[in-house]
């Protein structure tokens, strides 16, 4: 006896605001590339290369946020939101290459730094902190893993052209031309860094780990106290795209329960559940004689 719960009031990310930011950044990144070989300044051109890779990463994921607003399939029964992951996964993973390049250009220049034009860095900075501000307030208030991914990525060039601001200050009134290596060292380790823990997400969802801000112990004995219910096994839960969970999961009730006794078990199981927010719920009901299948048939157990 299966019983499914569907929750329909799914949230997708605002393609809308993706493609704003897509553009700014996109735009933003060519003017970039010109003003970092202008200026002589390896600070804006490593982050040109950061914003080279989150345009890339901001159209894959403008076309997979589109596309995962188709529904459920043949192919692909519980719709294709899981398809946002893509997203996130080239997000994360072209900011932690990208990361690694700017590396080995920017270390060598600590021995041998070179005078950057330092009143273009300044008007540079001033356009890269509007620009990118405006792609972040864009994109606040987007939902979903992929949402979130790019809105650190805008959020850390912000961070990263207040201190282009800041440097280019500086250097207006010093010849410490050391700090230019030096700050886009400090941007692309923030940034790695940052990819490296979204990236790190974004695998454990996909892995279909369970949520983190779930206790699966802690649900399988709220199940088991329910009256009615002599214990509980295959409970599973995962998410979806990083913000919709499902779960799975077998009830075994006693051989002499009736129908009744079994619908009043699983209504209130999925009352029980419902401060989860889940958006899929199975439940299988067993009877305590009963063999289960999971674990005498083909599937696997957990």
């Amino acid at each position: 006896m299966n019983a499914d719960n569907h929750t329909h009031s799914h949230a997708h990310g605002d393609t809308g605001n993706i493609r704003l930011a897509f553009c700014l950044n996109l735009g933003f990144t060519l003017f970039e590339f010109v003003g970092g070989l202008f200026t002589g300044s390896v600070a804006i051109l490593a982050d040109a290369v950061h914003d080279l890779g989150d345009s890339v990463a901001l159209g894959f994921s403008w076309w997979v946020e589109h596309f995962s607003r188709r529904g459920a399939s043949q192919q692909y029964s519980y719709g294709h939101a899981r398809f946002t992951l893509l997203g996130a996964l080239v997000n994360a993973g072209v900011l932690v290459g990208g990361s690694i390049f700017v590396l080995s250009e920017a270390i060598p220049q600590l021995w041998n730094p070179t005078e950057p034009y330092a009143r273009g860095m300044l008007v540079i900075a001033i356009i890269g902190v509007l620009v990118n501000g405006a792609a972040v307030l864009r994109l606040r208030g987007s939902r979903g893993l992929n949402a979130e991914v790019m809105g650190w990525h805008l959020l850390e060039d912000v961070s990263g052209w207040l201190a282009v601001l800041l440097v280019s200050i500086v250097l207006l009134f010093t010849d410490w031309y050391i700090l230019d290596p030096l700050l886009s060292i400090l941007i692309t380790l923030w940034v790695g860094y940052n990819a490296a823990r979204n990236l790190t997400k974004t695998l454990r969802i996909l892995l279909q780990a369970v949520p983190p801000e779930v206790d699966l112990e802690a649900v399988d004995r709220r199940l088991q106290a329910l009256p009615g219910v002599r214990s509980t096994h295959h409970t599973h839960i995962w998410s979806l795209d990083g913000q919709r969970n499902v779960l799975t999961a077998h009830m075994v009730v006693g051989e002499k329960s009736s129908k009744a006794d079994i619908m009043r078990a699983r209504a209130q199981a999925q009352q029980m559940l419902a401060d989860l927010h889940l958006a899929h719920v199975t439940l299988a009901v067993e009877y305590a004689d009963e063999e289960c299948a999971m674990v005498h048939g083909k599937a696997a157990a957990s």
